[in-house]
């Protein structure tokens, strides 16, 4: 039996929550839609083929997951459920490179990352990928844009004022790009956290718990911002998050349970 697309207390439509603040957010990267860095099949497919995990030496104790398959297609939200110590955040940091499978290969369209140096990995993840921790993960002695611009400061890239103040203004905080982190609240530092992840136009967006540190009202302002910038720049979108509540805006919602991945929505593609 499916699980509910509700909210935890079961009490409002996370529609009528999310929704109304993704009204209207558009044009994003200063009223233009970004241009793909994958000229041939637009954005590319994340796959994950026979992955397999364990941090435990025991030989006899279960590995955290084994044998996943999943294949996540260019534009699409989705939600990846699962208790904590499923395994969920784990997955992400092998998507994104920065932990090695035990068995298995992780593949952007017909790239395979897995097994690149750390380096490339590095470099693949800081062209292509987005990253959203719930922690915000913000450098302290830098200020709100030079936060925003690191991606592109790391991996060789221009920096683009204008782009930069058009997501910034976007986001709600254009006024706050001078400040230091520790002046932010919450809310605020979660969507630097986000302006970040998305100043060089990556293909796709890994967010773990975004909304996780924040209360109600800037859980689903942080939501649905990120749901309008995915949505009008065509980036796909692998959201972490214990909430099914996020489950009404995304296209698949899947569960990391016992080591297996579970479809609860979507998967229209073959």
């Amino acid at each position: 039996m499916e699980a509910p697309i509700l909210t935890t207390s079961g009490e409002r439509d996370p529609a009528r929550i999310l929704i109304p603040f993704a009204a209207g957010i558009t044009n994003w990267h200063s009223g233009r839609h970004c241009e793909s860095h994958w000229p041939s099949t637009g954005y590319p497919m994340l796959s994950l083929k026979n992955l397999s995990k364990s941090f435990d030496t025991d030989a006899d104790s279960p590995p955290l997951f084994a044998g996943l398959d999943l294949r996540l297609h260019a534009g699409e939200a989705c939600l990846l459920l699962g208790q904590s110590g499923s395994g969920k955040s784990t997955l992400l940091n092998l998507i994104a490179g920065l932990i090695a499978p035990d068995e298995g290969e992780v593949w952007l369209d017909e790239t395979r990352l897995d097994n690149q140096p750390s380096g490339e990995r590095a470099r693949l993840r800081g062209r292509h990928l987005g990253i959203v921790y719930q922690d915000f993960n913000l450098l302290p002695t830098l200020t709100v844009e030079e936060n925003c611009c690191l991606p592109l400061d790391i991996n060789g890239l221009p920096r683009e004022p204008a782009r930069l103040t058009a997501l910034l203004t976007r986001l709600g905080i254009e006024e706050k790009r001078h400040a230091w982190p520790e002046q932010l609240s919450g809310g605020q530092r979660q969507r630097v956290a986000l302006a970040r992840a998305l100043i060089h136009q990556p293909q796709w967006l890994l967010a773990d718990e975004p909304t996780g540190s924040l209360d109600e009202h800037n859980a689903a302002q942080v939501m649905a911002l990120m749901m309008g910038a995915v949505k009008e720049t065509g980036a796909g979108l692998l959201l972490v998050s214990h909430n099914p509540a996020y489950g009404a805006l995304a296209d698949r919602v899947l569960r990391l349970e016992g080591g297996r991945l579970v479809e609860l929505k979507g998967a229209a593609h073959g």
